[in-house]
């Protein structure tokens, strides 16, 4: 009989405190822009903010231990709600145009690497990972920040703003959407009966067969020059040098938190904050992809009606990772709508 996933994440995390084994950042080579045009340049770049990473823990509402890691000492908050498997080294360009200026916050959310999982699958909610953020917010010291959110990091900022409304000065909103990520995702132009419950059935076969993460590292690396191939038609000559970032996001979710992640993409389907977009009324900049198809850009519309004070900046030519295929066009946009809050 094979162990519980719990229990096999117990486990390592008891080994990893036995071993005396530090929570710290991976190091890897991160993408660069189009302007790094020498080893150089990307090494003094990467050092910029690299060697301003600090890593910290404290503990949520309901015990639960959570790491997080802080780049720069600025006067106003960046709180960074990652995307589903996504970690410190996806906010690349954030981090380089900003970390002089803000203090930029991000986390492992509970369950997934560095954080400890929480005794039931239930207290993977969107909910928790509000109260863990907050939480966050109050080990440092901050009474209100930007939260800029990416993918399952939206809906995890849409609802820190609509139950803690007092501590967020603004939102980031990043190839996203409100809630029911499987009546949407994969459907970019209309909702196809059906597909939810097809979504969630396809998520438990994969996550109850233990061959499953093997398969899909294999498959990862066989595909990875397609991948590419694909993002360059949305990055360009940059595409290439999202290899290193490609690599490390199936490193990680591949790893030994994939029981949980494949969970937590249940838990977005059961979230949403549709009833309660009206009630946000922190100023908002929402970033979408016409090329994304796990949160379509008729989402972002959607918000956008529907968020009192929300602008919208839609890249016909990006998909769901506009950040890091877009980063001219969506790192001023971000400066500039941060200035707009000053």
């Amino acid at each position: 009989m094979l162990p519980s996933p719990t229990d096999a994440k117990s486990r390592f995390d008891a080994k990893r405190r036995e071993t005396g084994l530090k929570c710290k950042l991976r190091r890897m080579t991160l993408p660069q822009t189009e302007s790094a045009n020498s080893d150089a340049d990307a090494s003094a770049t990467q050092a910029s903010w690299q060697t301003r990473v600090r890593s910290a823990e404290t503990h949520s509402l309901d015990g639960t231990r959570i790491y997080y890691e802080t780049v720069g000492d600025g006067p106003e908050t960046l709180l960074l709600a990652n995307g589903l498997g996504g970690r410190l080294h996806a906010w690349a360009p954030l981090l380089e145009a900003l970390h002089e200026r803000y203090r930029l916050l991000t986390w492992d959310y509970r369950g997934l690497f560095e954080s400890d999982s929480p005794p039931s699958h239930r207290s993977l909610a969107i909910t928790r990972h509000v109260e863990d953020a907050v939480a966050i917010l109050d080990a440092e010291g901050v009474e209100r920040a930007v939260l800029c959110g990416w993918s399952m990091g939206v809906q995890v900022s849409l609802d820190v703003a609509a139950m803690h409304p007092s501590r967020v000065r603004g939102l980031v909103l990043l190839n996203g959407t409100y809630g029911h990520v499987f009546s949407t995702g994969f459907q970019p132009f209309f909702t196809v009966p059906g597909i939810p419950k097809l979504l969630h059935l396809a998520v438990q076969r994969l996550r109850d067969e233990p061959r499953t993460p093997k398969v899909l590292r294999a498959l990862a690396r066989f595909s990875e020059p397609l991948t590419l191939l694909a993002f360059g038609l949305t990055a360009g000559r940059r595409s290439f040098s999202l290899a290193p970032t490609l690599r490390q996001y199936n490193e990680d979710v591949l790893g030994e938190s994939f029981d949980h992640f494949m969970h937590l993409f249940q838990e977005l389907d059961a979230h949403s904050v549709y009833h309660v977009l009206p009630e946000i009324t922190a100023p908002a900049l929402i970033v979408s992809g016409a090329l994304d198809l796990l949160t379509p850009a008729r989402q972002s519309r959607e918000m956008a009606k529907r968020l009192p004070h929300a602008q919208r900046l839609a890249l016909l030519r990006a998909s769901h990772f506009a950040l890091l295929e877009r980063p001219e066009t969506v790192v001023p946009a971000v400066e500039r709508f941060l200035r707009e809050l000053d």
